[in-house]
């Protein structure tokens, strides 16, 4: 068994350095389906209608076609590109059809498996891969690695960014991927060759305010602005839909959660505060400094309790108050945390 990361394979298939199977699965759909285009890409446009079979898994599916399809010729070319997608709709014995070909593959074809989740089903399919194939999990990122993700399809684009601009981005769009993508092919397609997207293009193109996000919530947070931050709660109670008090409360928690752990840190050496903190960019340590002015050891705890209690609060456990009403109180907690943390 060969386990690979996105990034190797990538660079394998466009330099076609190619294994006859491959089983791409996990829970992040954007991944897998970034390798499927990249699979087809293998074959030129002109040969596709002859060397490139695209097949959809359902109960239904006759797995003998499938591996007769994958262990025909190609036509006039070295190799052909067989995929087989959404196999997690398919029956386990369906799938265990598979692994004699698997076990023994066609060395001119080369056969891709999709499946959504964590578990594929078809004991006897995987353990053939694992013997042979080249497997890839597509895990969901980490809260941490999320604008390390974000900044690599932004590259992929052809695009840098501010990190205001990532940070709006990560904020409005989450962990969702597929929607980070579609925003920056967006913003690819409006700005120049090589621009760097500021949150004045994001706001322009994709409609996230720059003045009224989770970023700039946290920034005012930072520097103890409390009247900005009451302006940007309002504006968030007025929007509720595009900055749910929740998902708000998130990047606070965030903020305070790590500003503990760089208090805690003994040796406040940027590399040392970077592995601490989980960190793989020195910019993301960008505030941290600030807010250790501002806020000390035991203030810090005082309101991770605050958001904590928020969080419990927020999902009617203990509370009927509305979630934008409790996010305000939670913003007057944090500006009046005096240390005390409840008995």
């Amino acid at each position: 068994m060969a386990s690979v990361t996105f990034a190797s394979l990538r660079n394998d298939i466009r330099h076609k350095s190619l294994r006859p199977v491959y089983v791409l699965g996990g829970q992040e759909g954007y991944y897998i389906d970034r390798l499927v285009e990249e699979f087809e890409g293998v074959i030129d446009e002109a040969d596709r209608d002859f060397n490139l079979f695209v097949v959809y898994g359902s109960q239904q599916l006759d797995v003998a076609t499938v591996v007769e399809t994958a262990r025909r010729y190609p036509m006039m070319s070295d190799r052909q590109v067989v995929i087989l997608k959404e196999a997690q709709t398919m029956r386990a014995d369906q799938l265990d059809k598979l692994a004699p070909y698997i076990m023994s593959p066609s060395p001119t074809t080369v056969f891709v498996v999709c499946f959504r989740g964590d578990k594929p089903k078809g004991k006897a399919m995987m353990d053939a891969a694992k013997r042979g194939a080249v497997i890839f999990t597509a895990d969901r990122p980490k809260p941490k690695d999320l604008p390390q993700c974000i900044k690599a399809i932004v590259d992929d684009h052809g695009l840098a960014i501010e990190v205001k601009a990532l940070t709006m981005i990560k904020d409005y769009l989450g962990a969702d991927l597929s929607k980070v993508h579609n925003a920056v092919a967006k913003l690819a397609m409006v700005l120049p060759p090589k621009a760097t997207v500021t949150p004045e293009a994001i706001e322009r193109n994709i409609g996230i305010s720059k003045d009224f996000n989770s970023y700039e919530l946290v920034d005012a947070i930072v520097s103890r602005n409390f009247r900005k931050c009451m302006q940007i709660v309002e504006y968030f109670k007025a929007n509720p839909k595009a900055n749910p008090p929740q998902a708000v409360a998130s990047s606070v928690f965030s903020l305070f959660s790590n500003l503990l752990v760089y208090h805690f840190t003994p040796d406040k050496s940027q590399v040392s505060l970077m592995a601490a903190m989980g960190f793989s960019q020195s910019w993301q340590l960008r505030n941290y400094e600030a807010a250790a002015r501002n806020y000390n050891a035991f203030q810090t705890a005082e309101i991770v309790s605050a958001i904590r209690d928020f969080d419990v609060k927020s999902k009617g456990i203990g509370s009927r108050q509305d979630a934008s009403e409790m996010l305000r109180d939670l913003i007057y907690r944090i500006f009046t945390a005096r240390g005390v943390l409840p008995a």
